[in-house]
């Protein structure tokens, strides 16, 4: 099995525990106005590697990964290309290698539900806190993320819960109190990071003649992280 993907990370710091190989694949079924990575949209200009391509790019790195790093699968959204990334983990597995899948955990089926035993952690994107947002902002409901975390919970994988603060959409002190009860409320989540929304992405979007969402919206300060950070580890 062939996976479509956007680019590589050889030594990811930010992707999931200790130094890992990042795999960024192709393709996304949402369109959320913060997104940096517009290029992954679509499936067009994406290379194809095997599973067995990608773990033996991944073990090159092996003497970095330490005690917690390995590989992780972001995108895009990797939950598109489920079967993929199961044989991957698959492989991953056999050579002792640490798994973690980053994803927006806005799609299901039976392929995803095969590979969730094969996770060693799940980066679970919580964009907003509610459903207006959601539908606003990202394209899908927000019980399809909620229903995912739910069965994440019911096979005990490791979750962090992570979502990018933007300012004038998700940056309240209610919405952090509901993102910290959510954390709170469900055992198999053991961290919450929250990410400072960023305009670098702005080039991408220029490059491909579309408009950035929130091009209008100014980054957080880092004394609003610091304070939102307090809020939810309090």
């Amino acid at each position: 099995m062939t996976g479509r993907i956007h680019s590589f990370q050889s030594l990811g710091t930010l992707d999931g525990p200790g130094v890992r190989f990042v795999v960024f694949l192709q393709g996304c079924n949402l369109r959320c106005g913060c997104c940096h990575n517009p290029d992954t949209w679509t499936l067009e200009g994406a290379l194809t590697f095997s599973a067995q391509e990608v773990l033996e790019k991944a073990l090159r790195y092996r003497s970095y990964f330490g005690e917690e790093g390995g590989i992780t699968v972001s995108g895009g959204e990797p939950l598109l290309q489920a079967g993929f990334v199961k044989e991957l983990f698959s492989l991953c597995r056999e050579k002792g290698v640490n798994t973690c899948l980053d994803t927006s955990g806005s799609l299901w089926n039976e392929e995803i539900s095969a590979l969730l035993p094969l996770c060693d952690r799940v980066l679970l994107d919580i964009k907003y806190t509610r459903e207006e947002d959601y539908l606003s902002h990202v394209g899908c409901s927000m019980e399809t993320p909620l229903a995912f975390l739910r069965r994440l919970n019911g096979q005990n994988i490791p979750t962090t819960l992570r979502q990018v603060i933007i300012p004038g959409k998700n940056d309240t002190e209610e919405n952090i109190r509901l993102l910290r009860r959510l954390w709170r409320e469900t055992p198999c989540v053991d961290q919450v990071e929250l990410l400072p929304f960023r305009k670098l992405c702005q080039v991408k979007y220029d490059n491909l003649g579309i408009p950035f969402p929130f091009a209008h919206v100014p980054e957080p300060t880092k004394a609003q992280m610091t304070e939102l950070e307090s809020l939810i580890n309090a």
